[in-house]
């Protein structure tokens, strides 16, 4: 049948570039240099907007460490938006003195639309324009004590939009929360530096990450809905000609779930997002890469395409083909044994990429050897998941709902692991 041979096309297309794409990053951000930006004067106001609902177990945490860098606090502000909180964020937050906007609104619910409020708020307030740029994070995340700092170099540099180094800060506590922090360390080391190395543009990743005063006013505030607003934001911004910078030397410690049944509801809800950038910005996105011939157009619609979904197509409709006697049993048994051997090589694909992501990064991961090599092993099974995970997106029509955070790593012990890797550099220059 054509349409099957058609989309085994598509599959081997995608599956090759995507894995060649994934070791070219590899190897060039092995053999090169991480781009590092020049000392810049601390003369930019900056706006620390948070969406927060019922987190009063780590607010404080975040705020301390943000308080805590070592950038001038006077040209720092805090913003936090209580969206439908039943607990007692809002007090606490505004007992450390900090903004605090309430926000209640059972209808429109998720961090798209409390970052809307909460803009349009500063706006109507007419607070927004006295800054230079606003940062985004979730109220679980804890800041290296340079973060703004580093932040603030690569804004110098010329950067309109910025994303940072995301680590975890509970990489060790099983084998959910690792595969997720492997994840995510993975695409900092490796696929944010080497488009930097490449020129093209980065991605944001849903928290840690900057945009400036223009980006704002463009966008009228905040506008982006979708499940993965974060994306949305990207597409947008790459289909306006951003180039999105990133900033490997700002770290930021993100707490990961701890539960399967966490992961799995998160990864459906963004499973579902891509869908819903593809179907929005993925036509836009095809054109700008083959008119405009934008690597950057190219890079991303690699990213949103929903491989999975059509992989797990093409062997029903082959099943189903068969059933009907358009094509024989065989040919079909035949492609769902190369799907499961190709499955095979996917896992050991994975293992390795997660060792050597965990060699790479090692004085960044606070793990134990033994806890690692564990992890490596788990990776793959982790990730795997991903494919039934896209194919109940399809269908699933996911809500946005808090994960309950718990802080599983203190403030002092974050900064401390992120000052070794300074300290081993200091020692060594001695």
């Amino acid at each position: 049948m054509g349409l099957l041979s058609f989309l085994d096309a598509v599959i081997v297309v995608i599956g090759a570039v995507g894995m060649g794409y994934q070791a070219l990053c590899i190897i060039v951000s092995v053999v090169t240099k991480p781009v590092k930006f020049p000392e810049a004067p601390a003369d930019k106001r900056y706006a620390v907007l948070i969406s927060a609902r019922n987190e009063e177990e780590v607010i404080g945490n975040l705020i301390a460490s943000i308080r805590a860098n070592d950038y001038p606090q006077d040209k720092i502000d805090i913003w936090l938006v209580a969206d439908n909180c039943t607990d007692s964020t809002a007090e606490l937050v505004r007992g450390l003195g900090e903004h605090v906007i309430e926000r209640r609104d059972p209808v429109h619910i998720g961090k798209g639309y409390a970052l809307t409020f909460l803009l349009n708020q500063m706006i109507e307030q007419k607070v927004a324009s006295t800054y230079d740029a606003f940062f985004i994070f979730d109220a679980d995340n804890l800041l290296d004590p340079h973060y703004i700092t580093e932040m603030n170099k690569a804004f110098h540099a010329g950067y309109k939009i910025l994303t940072s180094y995301r680590n975890s800060r509970n990489f060790s506590e099983n084998w959910v929360s690792s595969g997720s922090a492997l994840w995510f360390i993975r695409e900092s080391r490796f696929l944010n530096s080497t488009r930097m190395v490449f020129g093209t543009s980065c991605h944001v990743g849903g928290t840690g990450f900057m945009f400036s005063r223009e980006i704002m006013e463009r966008n009228d505030g905040w506008k982006f809905h979708l499940l993965t607003e974060d994306m949305e934001f990207t597409l947008d911004s790459i289909l306006h000609g951003d180039t999105i910078g990133y900033c490997g030397t700002a770290i930021l410690y993100d707490e990961q779930p701890v539960t399967f049944a966490q992961s799995w509801r998160q990864r459906v809800r963004w499973s579902k997002g891509f869908l819903q950038v593809f179907r929005y910005y993925g036509p836009a996105l095809m054109r700008r890469a083959i008119v405009d011939r934008d690597f950057s157009a190219v890079d991303l619609t690699l990213l949103i395409s929903p491989f999975a979904v059509i992989a797990l197509v093409r062997l029903g409709l082959g099943l189903l083909f068969a059933a009907l006697g358009f094509v024989t049993w065989e040919s079909q048994l035949s492609s769902l044994w190369a799907y499961v051997t190709g499955v095979g090589g996917t896992f050991l694909l994975m293992m390795a990429l997660a060792a050597i992501t965990v060699i790479a990064e090692r004085d960044k991961i606070g793990a134990t050897n033994k806890e690692l090599v564990a992890y490596c092993l788990s990776f793959p099974f982790y990730m795997i998941s991903t494919v039934p995970i896209g194919f109940v997106a399809l269908f699933s029509k996911p809500e946005w709902k808090p994960i309950v955070h718990h802080g599983q790593k203190s403030e002092s012990e974050v900064h401390q692991q992120s000052s070794r890797p300074h300290q081993q550099k200091a020692e060594a220059a001695a």
